[in-house]
């Protein structure tokens, strides 16, 4: 199974928090943080928060990574991703994701393909 595949499909090797983390490149955090502040409506996103490894990884989380429901609600459930769980089709937690990145749902069902 790809860890870098978050719970919510999302794929956290093409993420720009982990890769400025893995790089350790400032100027990616910035430029990050600055389209994420645009992105999401933030008032504030400081640069030094853009840190992480990806969702399923061990060690550090950027903090909405961490603190992220739609992870709670996986890994409290017993599952490694949406993917496993039934609901996912109905779940209004993670069809907001679904419904602005598709390719997350394209991410799940590869993880969980028989082919």
């Amino acid at each position: 199974m790809n860890n870098l595949i978050s719970c919510c499909g999302l794929n956290c090797e093409t993420c720009d928090a982990r890769i400025a983390t893995i790089r350790d490149d400032d100027k990616l955090r910035k430029a990050t943080a600055e389209a994420w502040k645009k992105m999401f409506g933030a008032a504030d996103l400081p640069v030094e928060a853009i840190n992480c490894l990806g969702c399923r990884q061990e060690g550090i989380k950027f903090a909405h990574c961490y603190n992220c429901e739609i992870r709670k609600c996986a890994f409290g459930k017993g599952f490694q991703t949406c993917g496993e769980c039934s609901e996912m089709g109905s779940c209004e937690l993670v069809g907001f994701v679904h419904k602005h990145a598709p390719e997350a749902i394209a991410n799940l069902r590869g993880l969980y393909s028989t082919n």
